[in-house]
């Protein structure tokens, strides 16, 4: 019996909306121009009938060529993605121009993002902030904050850190995650705002609730330091591990780091190697040089001089003083690598020249140690080496 109820019930509703479907169509049919924008949102949907592009730019257009300003606003977007006709670009702002002269906020919005990359009108920031600051003045809360990263950069208008933060705030106020990390950082900065660790932590926060990775590492990070918060490592911990599942590769390392020395979790060195390797894959330097150390001490993973050597090498390419010093030794001594005094020599010339004070009693040292014609082929790669940018030091 239960099983009828329901299948009368779903039948029921079944019919209910066919009737709503075909009443609609009536008064498109008419030309009715409300009626036909929202046959054009069915189909565009698939609400209650089969999905068909086609048909949902017919209804726009029916609709839109009455001036209806969100058919107008519709069928720009069907333009721009190619759905129901040819891609064209020209053709959407033309649509969009349309409900944009109307209030359209959302038409606004998007005039103000093909302004500012150039994309079916001749590049513009000056054009993007007037459209941007229309659909935020109607508080169109992506417009908010796009127009508070336009005062943030000076693009279109004279750089402003308080006009940014006062259109950041807006937007975060609304629940917007992007402008709520970007408040927190203005705050922690503070660039438009007097510095305030308590409201750096309070918007970062809202963000990081809402999931966003960026926001979770810095809060994880003033847990950690005790900034605008009572320091507490656990909670930096629950933070950066957030962050880090999401492929954040700064708090993988900041997490490689708490596993490494024990803090809001039990010291664990095969732990910590698992998340520095996760950020070292990624490129991140701190993380590639830690994992070097990990390989050089056998701390997580067997000892292993090679592995150590490729990791420090990484990040010797990418300018980390640290792993350009630990590179040179490991060819002075001849670890993981044949002993090569060229090349020590270069790798301790390159962290002497970013200030590695250690690097430089080593590099004086090992200079007293070589022949002259060793010496000049030392300087050569090294000049090749730090004109290339790391990238030619072979």
């Amino acid at each position: 019996m239960r099983l009828i109820l329901i299948l009368t019930a779903l039948l029921a509703f079944q019919g209910a909306a066919a009737s709503e479907f075909d009443d609609m169509k009536a008064l498109a049919d008419t030309g009715m121009a409300e009626a036909q924008y929202f046959l054009g949102i069915k189909y565009d949907t698939g609400e209650g009938v089969p999905e068909k592009d086609a048909e949902a730019v017919k209804w726009y257009r029916k609709a839109a060529d009455q001036g209806y300003a969100a058919a107008q606003h519709n069928l720009g977007i069907m333009y721009w993605y190619g759905r129901g006709v040819p891609e064209n670009d020209a053709e959407a702002v033309k649509w969009w121009l349309k409900a944009a002269a109307q209030g359209d906020a959302g038409a606004q919005f998007n005039l103000g993002y093909v302004y500012a990359d150039g994309l079916g009108v001749p590049e513009n920031d000056a054009e993007a902030v007037k459209w941007y600051r229309k659909a935020a003045d109607q508080g169109y809360v992506k417009a908010q904050y796009v127009l508070g990263n336009m005062y943030d950069k000076g693009q279109g208008v004279p750089e402003n850190d308080a006009e940014a933060v006062k259109w950041y705030r807006k937007a975060a106020e609304q629940g917007n995650a992007d402008a709520q990390y970007v408040l927190g950082i203005k705050y922690d900065t503070g660039e438009g705002v007097p510095e305030n660790d308590a409201e750096a932590v309070k918007w970062y926060r809202k963000a990081a609730d809402q999931g966003y990775a960026g926001a979770q590492y810095n809060l994880g990070s003033m847990y950690a330091n005790g900034e605008g918060v009572p320091e507490n490592d656990a909670e930096a911990v629950k933070w950066y591990r957030k962050a880090a599942d999401q492929g954040l590769a700064e708090a993988q390392f900041n997490l490689g780091n708490m596993y490494e020395r024990g803090a809001g979790v039990p010291e664990n060195d095969a732990e910590a190697v698992k998340w520095y390797r996760k950020a070292a894959d990624q490129g991140y330097a701190g993380a590639q040089l830690n994992l070097g150390f990990s390989y050089a001490n056998g701390e997580g993973v067997p000892e292993n001089d090679a592995e150590a050597v490729k990791w420090f090498r990484k990040a010797a390419d990418q300018g980390n003083a640290a792993a350009q010093f630990n590179l040179g030794y490991m060819y002075a001594t001849g670890e993981g690598v044949p002993e090569n005094n060229i090349r020590a020599y270069v790798w301790w010339s390159m962290a002497k020249t970013q200030g590695h004070t250690k690097a430089a009693g080593n590099f004086d040292k090992l200079k007293s140690m070589m022949t002259p014609q060793q010496i000049a082929d030392g300087q050569a790669l090294a000049a090749k080496c730090y004109e290339s940018g790391y990238k030619d030091c072979d």
